[in-house]
């Protein structure tokens, strides 16, 4: 049974020319421990993948760095031929070590082999949209994107990317990666203990660029968790389901990519993000981040 997109929490998104629903998949959880390796269950990853797809989400988000490559070809198999409807987001300018750290790849030659490794590996001719990921673990780093930006320009214009965005990102680079190109997305880390890009996200929702926030319940300190466990208690919902559904409703152009490797915690991911808040929910939640 295929639930209609549009009945999903928060609706839709156009990117670009893509219309997506704004509440996706992150595809990250799916390799092994660590994000490395492949799954300790195989075919619960393919299945959560099939019921994405069968709930209606149309955004899934992926990187071939992931496993590396085991979340590209999970995707392969559990979704290839994909459906007119399904957009995959993937990220490029970041690898792996065999320490399972996350060193930048951004040089000009890096990056295009990162692309034709996700086309390969999703089996692909050309990618719907294609992240370049900045700074480093610790988050956004300043400089110049230039170089490693224009190489992705470069490749959109071979017909290779349909659409670019920009991922870990100052709000200085996502002004200096539109003054070279469109872009459709920035995807940062937000959520209500972590505010840094507000003025960020009201700039861009003016100019119909989507934002995508990863770690939604990343970061909190004890006492700002303790705050949104009260109101998730008050809600009889969980922790999660508040994070996700203040998320969807702070601005219209927030797409939420929540990661699970389990069938029940997506499901339960998508009925949490519909969750209603009042004008008193969204006031009291809003004293975390402040």
């Amino acid at each position: 049974m295929h639930t209609p997109s549009a009945s999903l929490p928060g609706g839709t998104w156009t990117l670009g020319d893509l219309t997506v629903t704004r509440f996706g998949y992150g595809a990250m959880q799916l390799a092994g421990p660590w994000v490395m390796g492949p799954p300790a269950d195989r075919d619960g990853a393919l299945a959560v993948l099939r019921e994405a797809a069968g709930l209606g989400i149309t955004h899934i988000d992926t990187a071939d760095a992931y496993g590396p490559h085991i979340t590209n070809r999970l995707i392969r198999e559990a979704l290839h031929p994909y459906p007119d409807s399904l957009h995959i987001v993937t990220k490029v300018g970041a690898t792996r070590d065999e320490q399972g750290g996350w060193p930048p790849a951004r040089e000009p030659a890096e990056l295009r082999r990162a692309v034709a490794e996700n086309l390969e590996n999703l089996g692909l001719d050309t990618l719907d949209v294609v992240n370049l990921r900045l700074g480093d673990a610790r988050g956004p780093v300043p400089g110049s994107l230039a170089e490693a930006f224009g190489t992705l320009v470069d490749l959109q214009r071979q017909g290779l990317i349909r659409h670019l965005g920009v991922s870990n990102a100052t709000a200085e680079q996502v002004a200096e990666a539109r003054s070279i190109a469109p872009i459709v997305c920035v995807q940062n880390m937000y959520n209500l203990a972590h505010r840094h890009d507000d003025d960020l996200i009201d700039e861009l929702a003016e100019q119909g660029v989507a934002y995508v926030p990863f770690f939604p319940l990343g970061g909190f300190t004890p006492l700002q968790s303790s705050a949104l466990t009260a109101v998730a208690t008050r809600l009889d919902a969980t922790p999660m389901s508040v994070a996700l559904a203040w998320l969807l409703q702070r601005s219209p152009n927030i797409l939420l990519i929540p990661g699970t490797s389990s069938v029940t915690h997506l499901r339960e991911n998508v009925a949490g993000a519909g969750l209603p808040l009042s004008d008193e929910d969204l006031a009291e939640l809003d004293k975390i981040g402040r």
